[in-house]
């Protein structure tokens, strides 16, 4: 067994390695992205393939960085991560029951969202895909998180589990082909990342020795840039050795007729930590798969990894940098001059170090030549033409344009549909990263449903803040998540911004298409307005509408406790009453029949109710208008 487990472990890092080397070229080209993103944009890949930096040539030349890339970046990382519609849960059928148990998943998808932050982890893998083209999200099942159930016999706490999501760089993930676009297609998938020898042990219960392990760190010691006179310092991607540390590799195999469950194989310092099942049924009609979620900025047709616009912005960046360059030292030379001495006719050591100062008496040799200023050609560089051009390309190329970076709008000579045309139009070029993205977002969240349905054995406490502010309460396990079709809200669309979905409700309000039959503007109508345009927490705890409403669903359930209160809207209840007899839900009951006949009765009586209180109403109306004759 031992030689079996030594040929496997041997077998693993052959694998390991040959998938390493086959994908060395991104690797060095997602380094060059994040530098140039930094700012240390002076760093090429050399013929060798390895990372260098370029030096000065000459003690006077103009070497700044002028990023740009940076803020295309961010601006696109902005603009992706607002457009991330929220998710929802569609019912496995029409039945009450799965409605219900599509909402309850609803819930479950928004409590862990809370819990996990997934907005900052959806924007950390964002930043990864845009700068380096692909980004990966692991969703798993945690044992020592959740609440603690019980203790072992050594008096360790049990916990219940939870979900977690990480986010893991392309650094880390390594396909079986390079040439399979898509992770369905791969049969194997390595995760490699470096872990402190400690965790091992904890984790897996094996000891292994510490190796040599280098990570990315951040580095500013670079004294080759600036310009005349003085140096400049800017970040720069850095290799740092991590003391206490091993690479643990683990290796995803697909299931096959051989492997119906597929195969997880870990492997760590030369020694086996794992090999069994793939441990999560997290696939379509409950099979196993690779708990990874990929997520790229543009596709990049035969390739596993995406592509990234860092990529074809670095020839631009180069350009730039060296036309501003270029034109600090053509105004250098402008300003302090070239002085073209003869030979003995000054004294030039004094005149190097003090220069031409306003009001400086020049003494030369009697019979020499005077000391002359040599003149610039008179050429007409156009640098600012070329400089403008180069900014032209940046937003062509990187497919952010003005009315995305700038912090104003200048355009005011356009009506408000052309502004909105321009808006639409900004998001064209943005399409295939937020496609990618909300793919990746409703698999992730698919995934969450599936480990809860796989894991959550014991009843679980979930509280919601209910639609009139109070605190509903569900227990809920395993059993109770019977879809985990996942899609996205209609209303969140990716060229919506809350802006404009406020002014578009606005303007169905002034065109009254907001209002009922009578012209009026019913309270719920007003209630799901003001919840659109983010103020329905103002009228949460004041809508009695709601508050009637909750109260008929309560007596739907609780048959046996049927009451009418004076204060009760009679046309609410009834309704409400009448809505859950017609339903489907109340078939499926063993006494549907004795609940029937006891809400139809009920009905009955708040009918009589209404009636009297609408006659009531009339007579006092007659009254009043007896009285005002």
């Amino acid at each position: 067994m031992k030689q079996n487990n030594k040929n496997l472990v041997e077998e693993i890092y052959n694998d390991y390695n040959a998938r390493r080397e086959a994908r060395l070229s991104l690797e060095k080209q997602w380094q060059l992205n994040i530098n140039f993103v930094m700012g240390n944009q002076y760093s090429y890949i050399a013929s060798n393939g390895e990372l260098r930096e370029d030096d000065k040539q000459y003690f006077w030349q103009e070497k700044e960085v002028f990023n740009h890339i940076a803020p295309i970046v961010e601006t696109r990382i902005s603009k992706i991560s607002s457009t991330t519609p929220a998710v929802t849960v569609v019912p496995a059928s029409t039945e009450e029951s799965d409605i219900e148990s599509a909402k309850l998943s609803k819930y479950i998808l928004n409590s862990a969202s809370n819990r996990l932050n997934l907005i900052d982890i959806e924007k950390t893998a964002i930043t990864w895909s845009e700068i380096c083209g692909t980004a990966f999200y692991k969703v798993i099942w945690n044992t020592d998180s959740g609440k603690m159930v019980a203790t072992d016999d050594l008096g360790r706490a049990i916990h219940e589990g939870d979900v977690q999501v990480e986010v893991v760089s392309p650094f880390e993930i390594f396909p079986d082909n390079i040439a399979c676009e898509r992770i369905d297609d791969l049969k194997s998938l390595i995760y490699a990342r470096a872990v402190e020898i400690s965790e091992i042990k904890s984790q897996w219960g094996v000891e292994v020795d510490a190796e040599p392990v280098y990570a990315f760190t951040l580095d500013s010691n670079i004294g080759n840039l600036g310009g005349l006179g003085y140096d400049a310092h800017i970040n720069k991607v850095a290799n740092v050795e991590l003391s206490n540390h091993c690479v643990v590799i683990e290796r995803y195999t697909r299931p096959s007729k051989s492997m119906p469950n597929g195969r997880l194989t870990i492997v760590a310092g030369g020694k086996l930590l794992f090999d069994g099942e793939l441990p999560y049924i997290n696939d379509e009609l409950n099979s196993r798969t690779f708990p990874f979620v990929k997520q790229i900025s543009n596709y990049m047709p035969g390739s596993f990894f995406g592509a990234s616009v860092v990529d074809r912005l670095i020839p631009l960046q180069r350009a730039y940098n060296a036309v501003r360059n270029r034109k600090h030292e053509y105004f250098n030379r402008t300003v302090m001059n070239v002085l073209a001495v003869e030979d003995g006719s000054v004294d030039t050591e004094s005149l190097e170090l003090e220069g031409l100062s306003p009001g400086k008496v020049l003494v030369y040799r009697q019979g020499s030549k005077i000391p002359e200023i040599i003149k610039n050609p008179d050429i007409n560089l156009n640098f600012d033409a070329e400089e403008e051009r180069l900014l032209g390309e940046f937003k062509t190329v990187s497919g952010v344009s003005d009315l995305m970076t700038d912090s104003y709008a200048n355009y005011t000579s356009m009506s408000g549909v052309a502004l909105e045309l321009l808006a639409e139009q900004d998001n064209t070029r943005l399409q295939t990263a937020i496609s990618s993205t909300k793919l990746a977002v409703k698999t992730v969240a698919k995934f969450i449903l599936r480990l809860y349905k796989q894991y959550a054995v014991v009843p679980r406490l979930l509280k919601i803040a209910g639609e009139t502010g109070d605190v509903q309460l569900y227990y809920w396990d395993q059993n109770e998540i019977c879809s985990d079709d996942v899609t996205f809200d209609t209303s969140s669309e990716a060229n919506e911004s809350l802006v404009q979905r406020r002014t578009m409700l606005l303007d169905l309000i002034k065109q009254g298409l907001m209002f009922d039959e009578d012209g009026k503007f019913s309270p719920n109508m007003r209630k799901k307005c003001l919840d659109l345009l983010g103020f329905g927490m103002w009228e949460n705890t004041l809508d009695l509408n709601a508050l009637h409403i909750n109260r008929a669903k309560e007596e739907n359930l609780n048959f046996n406790k049927l009451e009418i209160l004076p204060i009760d809207d009679h046309k609410i209840h009834i309704d409400e009453h009448t809505a859950y007899i017609l339903g489907s839900e109340i078939k499926n009951k063993i006494n549907s029949k004795i609940i029937i006949d006891k809400l139809l009765n009920h009905i009955e009586e708040h009918k009589k109710l209404l009636e009297k209180s609408q006659l009531n109403i009339e007579n006092d109306k007659e009254l009043n208008q007896t009285k005002s004759n």
